[in-house]
């Protein structure tokens, strides 16, 4: 039997698996390029490129990115298929990721004054998923640099981050963050809302 962490058994190992193999093809001396500019996201090609809204989930920039991005989706990916199910992890992950693209091309210049240029990263998606699974679970104790907090003390941290990041020269897409971050604090009230009827149905019933 596969465990419950197994590549089988949880797309969020899966897209772990996904991400680094990718990563191993960025890397390839000449054909790494390509496989970036066919696959990243570019605001400016939005409707000529429209596959490029997941694809770009797969790429990263550096190991540093990508560890730091896999390291975070295994903790919070599994915890929160363990309590929704691996479709609404699924759901939660790709809507996100999707929406951070397309919050990443709207906000950043209307609202920021900023050029987005090409982006890449699971971070939006991951975002989604992080925040999900606040909605559900906002007591889970998590390490944030080695201090422990409560995982709805740790979502606000890092999403006071990014707000008062947006517009700095980081070269990171913090308009994607965020609205990943909206993103999966909507779907995790959605299915919080119907847990919690579903449970009340069966209360009464067996009463």
């Amino acid at each position: 039997m596969a465990g419950k962490d197994s590549i089988s058994a949880s797309p969020s190992m899966l897209i772990i698996v996904l991400c680094t193999l990718s990563f191993f093809l960025e890397m390839i001396p000449g054909i790494g390029y390509l496989y970036v500019s066919a696959f990243q996201f570019d605001p400016n090609s939005l409707v000529t490129r429209p596959w490029t809204l997941v694809t770009y989930i797969f790429l990263h920039t550096g190991l540093l990115h990508l560890l730091f991005n896999m390291i975070v989706l295994y903790f919070f990916g599994t915890a929160l298929e363990r309590r929704v199910g691996n479709r609404q992890l699924l759901a939660i992950f790709f809507t996100a990721g999707i929406l951070s693209a397309i919050g990443y091309t709207f906000l950043s210049r209307p609202i920021f004054s900023i050029s987005p240029g090409p982006m890449v990263g699971a971070s939006g998606a991951i975002y989604g998923v992080f925040a999900a699974l606040t909605m559900l679970e906002p007591d889970i104790r998590v390490y944030v640099y080695f201090i422990p907090m409560k995982l709805k003390h740790a979502l606000v941290l890092f999403a006071l981050f990014d707000f008062l990041m947006v517009g700095s020269s980081d070269m990171i897409a913090h308009t994607a963050h965020l609205s990943g971050l909206f993103v999966g604090l909507y779907m995790g009230l959605r299915i919080k809302k119907i847990q919690e009827n579903t449970a009340k149905s069966r209360y009464i019933g067996r009463w």
